[in-house]
């Protein structure tokens, strides 16, 4: 059965990296990364990913989390299994995302990882741009990140390293005969 596991986390806690991971042990996986949809998916629509305008608004993370959302759903149609890889900041956001994709297939999956780390872990320079005034609104530093209070699954990305980690998603789709 096709699902849609929804990563959710911090910037650099290790979403896009398990992704990738994960669809290289999954045979039919396609990934939804934030960062490329943020680019392509938003295109023309006022939304930019750099944070200005709406792009990293709360509007506009709501307005690209139902697009994302939406995608999934015409995947699932075709029988394809979906990693979704993006900060969905919101408490708000995850619950519209589970209600269009339907709750018996949507696994909520916290990336847990430290703020500290994150900042480590940073390539884009994205924590150093919101600390110097550069950079609205990213989700832990000037922004809002709503941590998952009941999600489907969380894994923790500063205690266990991709491999393990990649295992666990594994060992919780078998148990809910997904794979």
């Amino acid at each position: 059965m096709s699902f849609v596991i929804w990563m959710t986390g911090l910037p650099s806690s290790g979403k896009t990296t398990l992704a990738k991971k994960l669809q290289e042990n999954l045979i039919n996986l396609e990934i939804l990364d934030g960062d490329n949809l943020m680019d392509d998916l938003v295109a023309g629509t006022g939304s930019l990913s750099n944070g200005t305008q709406t792009g990293w608004s709360k509007q506009g993370r709501l307005d690209h989390t139902k697009r994302v959302a939406y995608v999934a759903k015409l995947l699932l149609k075709h029988n394809v299994q979906v990693c979704v890889s993006v900060i969905s900041p919101f408490k708000e956001s995850r619950e519209i995302a589970r209600k269009i994709i339907g709750s018996g297939r949507f696994i909520e999956t916290y990336i847990k990882c430290s703020l500290e780390l994150c900042r480590k872990r940073d390539v884009k320079g994205l924590y150093k741009k919101a600390e110097n005034g550069e950079l609205e609104n990213l989700s832990g530093v000037t922004g809002t990140y709503d941590i998952p209070q009941n999600p489907d699954l969380i894994i923790d990305t500063e205690r266990f390293t991709v491999n393990e980690n990649i295992q666990t998603i594994i060992t919780f789709l078998n148990s809910k005969n997904f794979l």
